[in-house]
């Protein structure tokens, strides 16, 4: 593939701290990149350099060697709380639609519906100030991929998504022929879509081929390959410190470039690889946990007539590991805080049935608001442990930084650690994987998997249902909550299989519906046998067999293509005409071989 992107010679400095300097990398056509590094090194910082948003320090050149459209989606997405979904769409869109005929136009704004149908919102005059977090993301998401750009740059795109979203946005960026580059920490999402996984690491950029599992063996061999090179330096370096101690009288008349080379071996010989790696090991036991957890009984909560809960019945049990998963906007949060007792009745809405807590719960909630930080407090002032704040990678140099210095992730492990070291035995955590680094989020999952309390979750990250949970409650809508035993995944498969099933069924009962009608018609048959078909008929029935057939065959094959993740929209129109033809002919077919062969 062809590089249409060279960086070269870029730095970002935030304060004393630098967070990258003097970096170069390609970029070649078709790369779909994730960038992995951990929070507080710039991963932020380099992506709005690459869409223009941010400078260089050290000024350095970034050459695009063609001329490509680039859309940037941010982590905070910036929008005028009054404007409908509609008209917030079109406003951040005209940049790419201002200089469109009424022809083309028309075709973006389609483009824009059939997105909107997609992500499942279907009320486009909603005001923006009523959407979820979710929503809101959403939107971001439609006004980037609306513009069918060349290269897309996209920080955090699945943060706030619920899953059939997240699903959606990954089916489409995997099929779809783009260039990307993009911060994420959903590993099921970088394994779907990135082809490449570049590393920011201790100052340098290093670029593998392959999803994440070949990163991480061949980011290993890296490591393993630089500390035994150390090792190689270190020998050497005994034999020349040998010869600098052979003759200390001697000492100003050895040979002075063997001296500096001693020097540059010392130095060298220093540098091993150590990697900064957040340390739960020892947060010390859960509180001692009672018998009796949350009890829920006939449990239900409503607003403005919308049941977001109803009749809820449920007994948590001890050292039960729960998954909450279900759309934006359907009542998760509302659930979390009607079990934390911080939704009372009258506060927005109507609660009723009881809920019973056991005495001995100590409760950590960990919510996706919940950072209250004094942004003007240090991060000692805020933490006052350093042996804890070093476990939780907040080295010596970083204690006195102020909490408005971090970065969003760095922010979030500190929110992290001010739950865990209350050693809770109920552990509830509203979205805990967002702006969380991938090595922070392996050590979290291990840690949590050796907790000795209840855990509740709410995520929309499936690696870490699948390795933390039981079984799910699905918030289905309306207010209904299913359980559904098993992993993330297992709950998908079983979904996909039902779907499939139920397809079949319609398609059968639309099948026999049609023969009972066409049965009950007058008929124009002599009631002494059935009627002997002419040749022409003979002819025109054995025909009909073959084209019914074939097209059931083509109706399967343009169904298994619409689903299956075509993002072209042109192509994608095509194939829902051609479907809805063929199921047309089908359906005369079908009528014409009943009147011939009753």
């Amino acid at each position: 593939m062809p590089s249409f992107l060279q960086i070269e010679n870029i730095s970002k400095s935030y304060g004393p701290k630098i967070l990258f300097e003097h970096i170069g990398f390609n970029i070649n056509e078709g790369d779909k990149i994730a960038l992995i590094a951990p929070n507080g090194t710039g991963k932020t910082s380099l992506l709005r350099i690459l869409a223009g948003t941010d400078s260089s320090d050290s000024g350095g050149r970034i050459i695009f060697l063609k001329d490509i459209r680039i859309a940037f989606l941010e982590q905070e997405y910036a929008f005028d709380p009054e404007a409908t979904v509609w008209d917030q769409i079109i406003t951040d869109s005209r940049k790419w639609t201002e200089h469109l005929d009424p022809e083309h136009l028309a075709e973006y704004e389609l483009r824009i519906r059939q997105l909107l149908t997609s992500f499942g919102m279907s009320d486009w005059d909603r005001k923006m100030k009523t959407l979820s977090g979710g929503e809101v993301k959403r939107v971001a998401i439609i006004v980037m991929l609306a513009c069918e750009a060349d290269f897309y740059i996209m920080d955090e795109p699945t943060n706030h998504l619920d899953i059939d979203a997240i699903e959606f946005l990954e089916n489409y960026l995997s099929h779809a022929r783009c260039t990307l580059l993009m911060v994420t920490h959903d590993r099921y999402f970088l394994d779907s879509v990135a082809n490449t996984v570049m590393e920011m690491d201790h100052g340098a950029v290093y670029i593998y081929k392959g999803n994440y599992q070949n990163y991480l063996e061949k980011r290993q061999e890296r490591i393993d390959n630089y500390n035994a090179e150390t090792d190689k330096v270190r020998n050497i370096l005994r034999r020349e410190l040998e010869w600098m101690h052979a003759s200390p009288c001697a000492r100003t008349g050895k040979a002075k470039y063997r001296k500096n080379a001693f020097y540059e071996l010392k130095d060298r010989a220093e540098q091993v690889y150590r990697t900064n790696q957040l340390d739960l090991g020892e947060m010390g036991q859960a509180a001692r946990l009672g018998t009796k957890i949350i009890d829920c009984k006939d449990l239900s909560f409503s607003y403005d007539g919308k049941y977001y809960l109803k009749d809820f019945t449920y007994k948590f049990q001890r050292y039960e590991r729960v998954g909450i998963v279900g759309r934006n906007g359907v009542g998760k949060t509302t659930f979390i805080n009607l079990l934390m007792d911080s939704l009372k009745p009258g506060d927005n809405g109507v609660v009723t049935g009881t809920i019973e807590r056991g005495e001995s719960l100590k409760i950590g909630l960990y919510r996706q608001s919940g950072m209250k930080f004094d942004e003007d407090q240090t991060v000692l002032e805020t933490v006052n442990d350093t042996h804890l704040l070093n476990r939780f990678m907040f080295p010596h140099d970083m204690l006195n930084n102020r909490i408005s210095k971090l970065s969003g992730g760095e922010k979030r492990r500190l929110y992290l650690l001010t739950v865990l070291m209350q050693q809770p035995n109920l552990l509830v955590m509203d979205e805990p994987t967002n702006d969380l680094d991938i090595v922070t989020l392996n050590v979290l999952e291990e840690y949590l998997k050796e907790f000795k309390g209840t855990l509740i979750i709410v995520s929309h990250d499936r690696h870490f249902l699948d390795r933390l949970v039981d079984h799910l409650f699905i918030f289905c809508g309306d207010g209904k909550v299913k359980d559904f035993v098993g992993s993330y995944s297992q709950y998908r498969d079983y979904i996909k299989d039902y779907e499939a099933e139920q397809k079949s069924k319609a398609r059968e009962a639309e099948r026999a519906q049609k023969a009972a009608s066409a049965q009950s018609e007058p008929s124009v048959r002599k009631t002494d046998g059935p009627r002997k078909l002419s040749y022409k008929e003979q002819r025109e029935l054995e025909q009909l067999d073959k084209d019914i057939a074939a097209l059931n065959a083509e109706k399967a094959e343009l169904e298994s293509k619409m689903n299956g993740g075509v993002t072209d929209h042109s192509e994608l129109q095509k194939l829902a005409s051609r479907f809805s033809e063929v199921s047309g002919l089908l359906d005369e077919k079908e009528m014409r071989w009943l009147e011939l062969s009753v």
